[in-house]
């Protein structure tokens, strides 16, 4: 598509997806993007297929979609300590954060995220059609509820009430269509058992990034060491749920995981949980620039919890991050450049653990097995 007929905001954000990035540093369109999602009437909604919780497609005058997830709770509710991890309640401003967070990490692999406020009388109810408009009722306290129909928590008793009809929610920039780019989805190696009692190969085995290292494409360049970024933006959010992740085939192999579906971060500020880092403690390895990225934010004079407040102080439904939370994240700064340094300090040598360039990384060896995004299936 030429430059000429990319006329809309959608078309040049989509476009303009690159094999090392989503968008570039400081990108005027995202503003653009963010804007749109933010002021742009509603048109049409309908629930998104699949998923544990509700979602909606939201449609714009302009043809422009976004998904829409809902809030349910006060940011001062946390994750229910009985609560496994898969069973966990999405939070819509842990999007709105995580997409905050990964630019300030110089990651920008994460689509465009923002806050806003809906009447749902006029924005959902009266756009509603079939089983979704089924689902509308009033309750005891005069507020207008919906709960849709999924596999979790869409029922009358987990149902989404405004106050008395305004509902906060995060919308999310779509990607380009699948038919149009092509994603392959990657089951994450490090993923979770997703199961009461079972636990993953990687929870019983230290030595299971020998494992992972030995499978192309981690076992040269790039994804590796994207793994490891994924694993720290995981752990300052304490986002346990990262089951697969998604490339654009277009690219090949040589490009970045795209950084989705974050609601269930953000869920505990007291608690650091040290086993999504296992990826890092495991193999030793990180880059040099997000190492630096760190270190910057560590020692100041800026910290991380600072830069990320002020980046979300813009959003509509600031205060995005409760102050709990936010201390959190400059924490968990402190404990990721911990364990690096453990790295370092039984490495043989600081170019072993920190790789100035992606292509220093190799651990290329005869007949070793390739991942066709299945290889590390649950019983690996």
């Amino acid at each position: 598509m030429s430059n000429e007929e990319m006329t809309s905001v959608w078309d040049r954000f989509k476009y303009g997806i690159s094999k090392e990035e989503m968008f570039p540093d400081q990108a005027p369109i995202i503003t653009e993007v963010v804007d749109s999602m933010r002021q742009l009437p509603i048109v049409g909604i309908t629930q998104k297929e699949g998923g544990t919780q509700l979602k909606l497609i939201i449609e714009y005058e302009d043809g422009g979609q976004a998904l829409f997830k809902p809030m349910r709770f006060p940011r001062t509710q946390e994750t229910l300590p009985n609560h496994f991890y898969f069973t966990d309640y999405e939070r819509h401003n842990a999007e709105v954060a995580a997409f905050h967070l990964d630019q300030l990490l110089g990651f920008r692999r994460a689509v465009p995220v923002t806050g806003r406020i809906l009447n749902i009388t006029r924005d959902i109810y009266s756009l509603a059609e079939g089983d979704l408009l089924k689902t509308f009722f009033i309750s005891p306290a005069g507020n207008l509820c919906f709960h849709g129909k999924c596999s979790y928590y869409c029922d009358t008793s987990h149902a989404i009430c405004g106050n008395p009809d305004m509902l906060e929610g995060s919308f999310a920039a779509f990607l380009p269509a699948k038919s149009v780019a092509p994603r392959k989805t990657w089951r994450h190696p490090w993923r979770r058992s997703y199961h009461k009692r079972r636990k993953a190969k990687w929870e019983n085995d230290p030595d299971y990034c020998e494992v992972v290292k030995d499978v192309y494409p981690y076992n040269k360049g790039r994804r590796l060491l994207d793994v490891m970024d994924l694993s720290i933006f995981d752990f300052l959010m304490g986002n346990m749920d990262r089951h697969h992740y998604e490339t654009f085939k277009l690219f090949g192999n040589d490009t970045f995981p795209v950084h989705l579906d974050h609601g269930r971060a953000f869920g505990r500020s007291s608690h650091d949980e040290m086993s999504i880092l296992a990826p890092l403690y495991q193999c030793c390895v990180i880059r040099h620039s997000t190492t630096a990225m760190l270190l910057s934010y560590h020692s100041g004079p800026v910290l991380l919890s600072a830069a990320l407040n002020r980046s979300l102080s813009s959003d509509p439904i600031k205060p995005v991050l409760t102050n709990q939370h936010l201390e959190a994240v400059d924490r968990r700064v402190g404990l990721v450049l911990q364990v690096v340094r453990e790295c370092l300090d039984t490495a043989e040598m600081a170019e072993n653990v920190v790789f100035i360039r992606d292509d220093l990384y190799s651990n290329v060896k005869p007949d070793q097995p390739v991942d066709d995004g299945h290889y590390f299936r649950r019983e690996q």
